[in-house]
């Protein structure tokens, strides 16, 4: 579980491909006393973390992940977003995000606006569906408002100063792609109404 607060931005040490279509990476981080075993989401995917050593840590992505996300266009060298997991009794700052991508969203337009930082996303339909003005969205793992739905399948969002300074999304560009986690609470209150009246 993690709340969508990037506590560090990590680089792509090292890229590989698995026989099996998955992929293994190295991630340097600033982060200390990492074990194997816990749980990182990296650019908003829950990642196991497998070694650590040398200022970073590795990680496998099973082919479904790597069909979901967009990890197989990665290069070495590409900063992405870290936060570690949700310890109980720590302040959520952001809201409950879980770490599972829901699929790639199309950066339209990313920029200042009236004195705003602006992001126009093209997102999955069934992200979209559970997409309420001021209801929460994960963008590349980090935890964003929703601004307003200018068409059936977009969001904006607004990109506050430190958002920008101490994350990836100020890179992002239009024709980008990017990892988003529709609200869990959309979810459940989405798939409770569909056993309910079978819509």
């Amino acid at each position: 579980m993690f709340t969508g607060i990037i506590t560090d931005v990590g680089r792509v040490r090292r890229l590989a491909g698995k026989p099996d279509g998955g992929l293994a990476l190295e991630i340097a981080t600033a982060f200390t006393a990492l074990v194997p075993g816990e749980s990182i989401a990296v650019d908003g995917a829950c990642l196991t973390v497998e070694e650590v050593g040398g200022g970073g840590f590795t990680v496998s992505l099973v082919p479904t992940t790597v069909e979901r996300t967009g990890f197989g266009g990665y290069a070495e060298g590409r900063r992405v977003n870290l936060e570690r997991a949700l310890q109980v009794g720590e302040r959520l700052g952001g809201h409950i995000v879980q770490g599972h991508v829901d699929g790639l969203a199309r950066v339209i337009r990313s920029g200042e606006e009236a004195g705003r930082w602006l992001m126009d996303l093209e997102v999955p339909e069934e992200v979209a569906r559970i997409s309420i003005p001021l209801g929460s969205i994960t963008v590349d793992g980090v935890s964003l408002t929703v601004n307003a739905k200018p068409a059936p399948r977009a969001i904006q969002v607004s990109l506050v100063p430190f958002t920008l300074q101490h994350t990836t999304l100020g890179e992002r560009k239009p024709g980008d792609r990017v990892h988003v986690e529709g609200d869990v609470l959309g979810k459940y209150v989405e798939g409770l109404l569909q056993a309910r009246t079978g819509a």
